[in-house]
């Protein structure tokens, strides 16, 4: 299986797709680290979170999930949920999906079912859930985006958007989404160019 990685010339932010609009209210992250193996910056993660979400669009009273645990537990989810089996480092439920989108680091696929479309009259808008395992995260991190710091960032703004309905199926998708991540982690995270040593590559 082939990897596939680009480059950014000249990054900028745009919205992709139409903007997630809920009633009264703001846009809502719960957190929740419930491992014990890396310590977890949870107020950053959720605020990177939130971040992402509005650079999207998502206006209103929206929620999403953003959950940290151990290797067992995303092991127990690959296997119900993907099929898989043994541990991975992300995983993005979107809104009522009967199955997962497995959004990974490198050396791992993406699939899932098709977004399901949102009621804008729903009160909020479930965005759904991200699940992160930071152990897996911290073994992938030096062959990967570099650091543990920008792993955990990269598996959430991944997460993200497999949530908002993103996928990385064909060559060109791939190619936008990996780009897309760079950009908004550039914004968002580093706030400046992307490190030399940022790796950001899975497989079709």
């Amino acid at each position: 299986m082939a990897l596939w990685l680009t480059t950014v010339s000249e990054p900028h932010v745009k919205k992709v797709g139409p903007q997630k609009v809920g009633g009264e209210g703001d846009i809502e992250i719960f957190c929740a680290d419930e491992q014990s193996d890396i310590s977890i910056d949870v107020p950053r993660w959720r605020q990177l979170s939130e971040n992402i979400l509005r650079s999207q669009g998502v206006r209103g009273a929206a929620e999403l999930t953003l959950m940290f645990v151990p290797e067992t537990a995303i092991t127990g989810l690959n296997e119900q949920y993907m099929g898989k089996t043994g541990s991975t480092d992300v995983l993005a439920f979107p809104l009522d999906a009967i199955e997962s989108f497995r959004s990974p680091g490198p050396g791992a696929i993406s699939r899932g079912p098709e977004r399901v479309p949102i009621d804008l009259n729903d009160l909020p808008i479930l965005l759904g859930d991200v699940v992160i395992c930071p152990i897996v995260a911290s073994r992938q991190a030096p062959s990967h985006a570099g650091n543990l710091d920008d792993e955990i960032a990269l598996l959430i703004v991944h997460g993200i958007l497999h949530v908002l309905g993103f996928d990385h199926d064909t060559e060109d998708k791939t190619n936008k989404m990996q780009e897309f991540e760079r950009t908004l982690l550039e914004k968002h995270h580093w706030k400046s160019p992307m490190p030399d040593s940022f790796k950001n590559v899975y497989e079709l």
